[in-house]
């Protein structure tokens, strides 16, 4: 994957005079590529998530990530441009798999950009591109320094307690990774209140304790299932080696 933007219009018109100014947008060494999708054999639509550095030096909080969607006629050798500008990739992707963008083509992102940091943030950003229009975004705000960040507030439209949510990433630049994660809260004001003031920790769904309780709960059953099923000694008992011991490798394998 090339970091560079390419929706391979050659030979190709704008369709129209928004398509037209989207293409001299989009054209120029600001954008870099973190995902991309172009539809085969006949290359109908593209799909791409850029970085926009120039916003940078923009607007300060503005939005850095674009999703950028391609139609092309082969008919009439026209194309179209759609866009919109989002705080975080997952939500970018979200939107492409919303506009026909198989997930899978648009969710690894290329060498070269931070990486999420642990399984959570995974799998938290796994919950947002698959979303659909569960979350309705009501506002973002990107810093570059100081710590580097972004976070989006939504309505939760599936919350049964608690609606509005934050999604916070913080970025750590020197280990190339960063971590995403959720914050639930009454209503907008609480939530604009804990970004602004940080007095606490990020409070968590009700739904994730109610997870790590049903690990829990699982976890001990294991542990009682397993400890009932041991065999018990007994004086005619023949010995045998344990498991461990006879999966140990020998020195120096590799595992």
């Amino acid at each position: 994957m090339s970091n560079e933007l390419d929706f391979r219009l050659e030979d190709f018109e704008p369709a129209d005079a928004d398509s037209e100014y989207a293409e001299h947008r989009f054209w120029g060494s600001d954008f870099s590529v973190m995902a991309e999708h172009h539809t085969t054999p006949n290359g109908s639509h593209s799909f791409v998530v850029a970085h926009d550095s120039s916003v940078t030096w923009g607007v300060p909080g503005e939005p850095q990530i674009a999703a950028i969607k391609v139609a092309r006629d082969l008919s009439l050798n026209t194309f179209t441009f759609e866009s919109t500008y989002h705080s975080s990739v997952s939500f970018a992707q979200n939107w492409l798999i919303g506009q026909g963008c198989p997930p899978e083509q648009i969710s690894q992102i290329s060498d070269g950009f931070t990486q999420p940091a642990d399984d959570l943030s995974t799998r938290i950003e796994q919950q947002i591109r698959s979303s659909g229009s569960r979350y309705e975004v009501l506002e973002s705000d990107t810093t570059d320094y100081g710590p580097a960040e972004n976070w989006t507030m939504v309505q939760d439209s599936a919350a049964t307690q608690a609606p509005i949510r934050v999604f916070l990433e913080e970025a750590d630049l020197e280990a190339g990774t960063y971590t995403v994660r959720e914050g639930a809260f009454a209503d907008e004001e609480a939530a604009q209140h804990w970004l602004e003031t940080r007095d606490s920790p990020l409070p968590q769904p009700a739904e994730y304790r109610s997870d790590a309780a049903a690990l829990r709960t699982r976890a001990a059953l294991t542990r009682s299932a397993g400890a009932s099923a041991l065999p018990k000694a007994g004086p005619d008992a023949q010995s045998a080696p344990s498991v461990a011991t006879a999966q140990r490798p020998s020195p120096g394998r590799s595992m």
